[in-house]
């Protein structure tokens, strides 16, 4: 599969101008040989801006799934380039939001997946599901942001038999316990075309991609798995996202990465002939799960309510 990772910056709120962003981007990744793209986290709506809404506000943005405006778009965009797209949105289903990403080709949604711990806004439901779907011959796994972190999400994905898992972010450039996290200053974005180096030396550095090289690759190698991380670029709400969004090989690997400040894909052939080379694949098959079944499937109290909701 030639495989294309997007990234963009979105506008809050506003469905149409974050689905003409797809729409050109699939375009050109269409043109340059890509078989599908894939995009960030609740793309079609932007994500941060949503920290604050009420039910009444988060209800007015959420839509149905399939039958829903901006999954028909997206299905119509799909058509008009040939070529799957995966993108994120809010949804509503029977009274309750959720933080849901899909799939679709000019034949309709192909896959749905409901984030399992959508921490943004206080009326947003869990999902309770993981998801392995077929795509173009592939078997493929969704977790969304956070999901990621926890890796039990990730190994139980990929004993579904998941060999690509596409990871939709919003993060990145935000404060932490860790040496060297934190917010990037307004003036270097301002700046970056006339000291771009600045900028990358900050979105480079331990506040984003030196903070994703700590666990990312490890995701993909652990599991011997390919990995598509996509993260929008410049200010999601009023987080400046450092974008990076990249393709990581069954070897934890980096194949290719965006190192634009612009809305940009790039996109890296992926084989299935490195998978069963990797060691995440021999790791799975010398599991013992006799020696820890009862003790990773011990209940416990989960808990990811971040500091704002906790106020």
């Amino acid at each position: 599969m030639n495989l294309a990772v997007a990234q963009f910056e979105p506008k809050d709120g506003d469905k149409a101008y974050n689905l003409s962003a797809i729409r050109k981007l699939t375009g050109k990744a269409k043109k340059n040989g890509a078989n599908a793209i894939s995009f960030h986290e609740m793309s079609i709506t932007a994500y941060t801006y949503t920290q604050h809404l009420n039910l009444e506000e988060v209800t007015a943005v959420a839509e149905e799934v399939p039958n829903g405006a901006s999954t028909q778009m997206l299905i119509k965009i799909s058509n008009e380039f040939d070529i799957p797209i995966l993108a994120g949105l809010i949804e509503i289903d029977d009274g309750k939001i959720y933080n849901t990403y899909i799939c679709v080709s000019k034949n309709g949604v192909l896959a749905k997946y409901r984030k399992l711990h959508p921490f943004i806004n206080r009326h947003m439901s869990s999902g309770e599901d993981y998801i392995v779907f077929d795509l173009l011959g592939w078997k493929c796994g969704i977790l969304i942001c956070y999901d990621n972190n926890v890796i039990e999400n990730v190994r139980a994905t990929t004993l579904l038999g998941a060999e690509l898992i596409f990871a939709p972010h919003v993060t990145g450039c935000t404060p932490s316990a860790m040496p060297g996290r934190g917010y990037v200053a307004d003036k270097y974005w301002q700046n970056r075309n006339e000291d771009p180096a600045a900028l990358r030396s900050e979105f480079d550095g331990p506040k984003g991609r030196g903070w994703l090289m700590r666990w990312l690759p490890a995701r993909a190698y652990d599991n011997g798995v390919y990995y598509a991380f996509t993260n929008p670029i410049g200010y999601d709400g009023e987080h400046l996202k450092n974008g990076n969004s990249m393709i990581l090989d069954p070897y934890g690997e980096v194949l290719n990465e965006i190192k634009s400040f612009k809305d940009d894909i790039v996109i890296s052939k992926i084989t299935k002939k490195k998978i069963p080379l990797s060691g995440g694949w021999r790791y799975k098959k010398a599991r013992r799960p006799e020696l820890y079944r009862a003790i990773i499937g011990a209940e416990h109290d989960s808990n990811t309510t971040p500091v704002w909701m906790k106020e």
